[in-house]
């Protein structure tokens, strides 16, 4: 008998929680919101404003307060981020105190790429994807010319590897592809050209020449050099300005 009773009380007070719970939930979700709170993930300057997104998220709403918590589809709200074209992923949630949140991670640009057709110039993201330039920021990346959608992975590559090398990243201004299908790449401040050659034995090539540079700079022989080529991994080849030889 005294068992049953305590079947009876436990029963009874699972149904008043369950009851409050939905009670509780039910006027939780009348609520509008009180505010959106919008978080740019990692260190990239943004290219797009908290303004934009504001605007994707709350649609034709003058204000978030306007909107009630029940009339949201979370789901749709992310699509319509991740469908801007300077928005690679996205996640929007609630909270229990009516705050709409977004984190909001946007693509990383690695190169522009520069076309002979006016306005037509466009960036190349870390992901190997055509990216539009933003109106509200300007990445500075190196300059790409000559190539197609195409060689997008090859140059993605290539342009990746320059980044994470610290002294490429600072030198390397551009990349162009030749009719040949061979990179040359441009550097700062020097009218030095750099035969890449093709995409393959990258971190070889940084080597022989970081090697090269460091050398002809302590010789204070750099800018009597007009090519330097690298094409060949035992060696480097560099054409003096007047005379041709090999280093």
């Amino acid at each position: 008998m005294k068992l049953g009773i305590e079947i009876l009380k436990f029963i009874t007070l699972l149904g008043l929680l369950v009851f409050l719970f939905s009670f509780s939930k039910k006027r939780n979700d009348k609520r509008n919101l009180t505010k959106l709170e919008v978080e740019f993930v990692g260190e990239h300057t943004p290219f797009i404003t908290h303004k934009t997104v504001n605007k994707l998220l709350i649609q034709s709403k003058e204000e978030v307060t306007d909107i009630g918590k029940e009339t949201l589809v979370l789901k749709d709200m992310e699509e319509r981020l991740r469908e801007n074209p300077m928005i690679r992923q996205a996640e929007v949630f609630v909270t229990l105190d009516g705050i709409l949140g977004a984190k909001v991670e946007q693509r990383d640009p690695i190169g522009r790429v520069s076309s002979q057709k006016m306005g037509s110039d466009y960036y190349l993201d870390a992901d190997g994807k055509k990216m539009p330039l933003s109106e509200v920021y300007s990445a500075r990346v190196p300059i790409v010319t000559g190539i197609s959608e195409k060689d997008y992975d090859q140059i993605t590559q290539l342009l990746l590897k320059i980044r994470e090398d610290a002294f490429m990243h600072q030198h390397v201004i551009g990349l162009n592809k030749t009719n040949r299908g061979e990179i040359e790449l441009e550097l700062r401040k020097s009218n030095l050209k750099v035969l890449f050659g093709k995409p393959t034995q990258i971190e070889k090539k940084f080597q022989n020449f970081k090697a090269f540079y460091k050398k002809a700079k302590q010789d204070s022989t750099l800018f009597g050099y007009d090519k330097v080529n690298l094409k060949f991994e035992s060696q480097v080849i560099a054409t003096k300005k007047e005379e041709h030889g090999k280093r």
